[in-house]
């Protein structure tokens, strides 16, 4: 009678037989964790490692000058992680899922978080550095030329293109035949040996610059004139192309009572630190600010000034109709469209599918600016085709109606696709069980095609809703945001919060990153809310059909 050595309490094993656990023996189970690398893994290892430590030496230096000691912690954790992790066999699964967590963090997480931390600052025009920053350029933008301040020849050059890229000032002082380098973080000698200067005293050239000629400083000739270089005794300033001087600063600051006065006519102006500013008696401030932490402030400007909430819940609305109706007729049309086609008594229905998605494969914003033309009071297609003498964009709502009809155009192709693969999931049973129990088209299309398709369907109109709650192209590129009232050329009536945004960031009235950050905060809990009630919605309608 045979003993079976496979029973789970016996504790022998058949001779020359490798041990079993888990069904798999252990030798293949080494295997399976321990496979060789082959050359062309550990190459690919070899190089990301390699990439992964230069850009971490790169990033280091940086943060080791500005002193940024928790960031260079977290860098050099990092980094030690990421080699200890794909050095060893170990952590099969985090191989897989800390390369995206990295990006996630990079991309998402950490521009979400700035933004927010922006929203409580006064970061913007005037107020983008530290107070230091902002005594140096009250101090350099007030030097004057004084009798008997210095005087040098003047070269115009660049480490760039002559067209865009960063001045610098070659300056060779009459007397003692020195040549230097001026920039806006200060001034620097350059060795004799690598400058060449013309009898007139005038630098010619320069190893590592290139010095511009007339023609190509002329072009650039405010530049120049704005260009300042700070000196220890004040700072030095160009005085027409071929000629530069050391003036003196007609402010100064005075650290007994943190304040700047003008040596000229004795004004001071006292910092405020809760505003980020020098503020005088008379309440005028200096253009140079430094960047502080305002709390709330820009939340409650948003809410309470009549000057940016009459237009912020004005744009608003506005917001919620354009993101809706655009929503919901690309919708409407794309399903009916997708119904048309789907009955089988259709012909050549490939044929009208190819000639219907067109729109969704032209590029959109080459599109966005045709039908820019396209609605163009004088040369317009759609006025020339009909007869018509509207103003598309010069009116309110003749804009709105256009915009929201360029978004039709440009958008039901999208949902067209998406409720034609919804229609083909849908078993014909169902339509023909209500037709044989009496129903008509419509009673069936209500009762089961409409609830099933939303239900298919739900999750894309919330995002499609979220897309168009913040299609900046749409709008940026036919109406730019206008028409705009006389009153307020910074809001117009086709803005969208996003438009508005960026107006307040990158407007031609100055940068208000830290408005613009709290207003990006109120459109993404907005959004979010919004979507969250939807999905929530969606998951209730989900559990009636299923």
């Amino acid at each position: 009678m045979s003993t079976s050595l496979s029973g789970p309490g016996s504790a022998k094993q058949a001779p020359g037989r490798e041990p079993v656990r888990n069904g798999l023996p252990r030798k293949s189970r080494t295997a399976r964790h321990h496979a060789p690398i082959t050359a062309t893994g550990l190459v690919v290892k070899v190089v990301l490692l390699g990439l992964a430590a230069g850009l971490a030496i790169w990033a280091a230096f940086p943060l080791v000058e500005a002193g940024h000691w928790i960031g260079l912690a977290i860098l050099a954790a990092t980094t030690a992680g990421l080699f200890y992790l794909y050095l060893t066999r170990r952590h099969i699964p985090a191989k897989y899922l800390v390369p995206g967590t990295i990006f996630l963090i990079a991309f998402q997480v950490f521009p979400v978080l700035y933004t927010a931390s922006t929203a409580f600052t006064n970061f913007g025009d005037g107020h983008r550095g530290s107070k230091d920053d902002a005594i140096v350029a009250i101090q350099t933008s007030s030097v004057k030329q004084v009798p008997g301040s210095t005087e040098y020849s003047l070269s115009i050059a660049t480490k760039g293109d002559p067209a865009t890229g960063p001045l610098v000032f070659l300056l060779s002082d009459p007397k003692t035949r020195e040549v230097s380098a001026g920039d806006a973080d200060g001034l620097h000698r350059l060795d004799a040996g690598a400058v060449t200067v013309s009898p007139t005293g005038k630098v010619t050239a320069a190893d590592g610059y290139t010095v511009l000629n007339f023609g190509q400083a002329s072009v650039r000739s405010k530049e120049i004139t704005d260009l300042i270089v700070p000196t220890s005794g004040g700072a030095i300033r160009s005085n027409g192309l071929s000629r530069a001087y050391e003036g003196t600063a007609v402010r100064a600051y005075d650290a007994d009572c943190d304040c700047v006065r003008d040596t000229e006519t004795g004004k001071t102006w006292t910092a405020d630190a809760a505003t980020g500013s020098f503020v005088a008696d008379d309440g005028e401030r200096l253009a140079q600010g430094w960047k502080v932490n305002v709390g709330l402030k820009n939340f409650s400007q948003v809410l309470t000034d009549p000057n940016i909430s009459g237009p912020f819940f004005g744009t608003l609305l506005w917001n919620f109709a354009f993101a809706i109706g655009s929503t919901g007729l690309t919708f409407l049309l794309g399903m009916a469209i997708a119904l048309a086609l789907h009955s089988p008594r259709m012909r050549g229905t490939n044929l009208y599918r190819v000639l219907l998605i067109l729109p969704y494969a032209m590029p959109s914003f080459a599109m966005l600016l045709i039908w820019r033309d396209m609605f163009n009071t004088d040369f317009g297609l759609l006025n020339n085709l009909f007869g018509l003498d509207v103003d598309w964009f010069g009116g309110a709502w003749t804009a709105r109606v256009a915009v929201v009809l360029v978004q039709l155009w440009l958008g039901y192709p999208y949902m067209f696709l998406v409720a034609t693969g919804a229609l083909q999931a849908i078993p014909r049973e169902l339509t023909e069980a209500t037709s044989v129990d009496g129903a008509s088209p419509w009673q069936s299309f209500k009762a089961v095609t409409l609830p099933l398709l939303l239900v298919a369907l739900s999750p894309l109109l919330i995002s499609s809703f979220a897309y168009n709650f913040n299609n900046i192209n749409a709008i940026w590129l036919t109406t730019e945001g206008g028409p705009f009232p006389a009153d307020n050329p910074t809001n117009g009536a086709t803005d969208l919060l996003i438009t508005y945004t960026y107006r307040l960031a990158f407007g031609p009235q100055g940068a208000e990153f830290g408005m613009a950050a709290a207003v990006s905060i109120f459109i993404f809990t907005i959004v979010a809310t919004v979507s969250a009630i939807s999905f929530r919605r969606t998951r209730k309608q989900e559990e009636v059909y299923s």
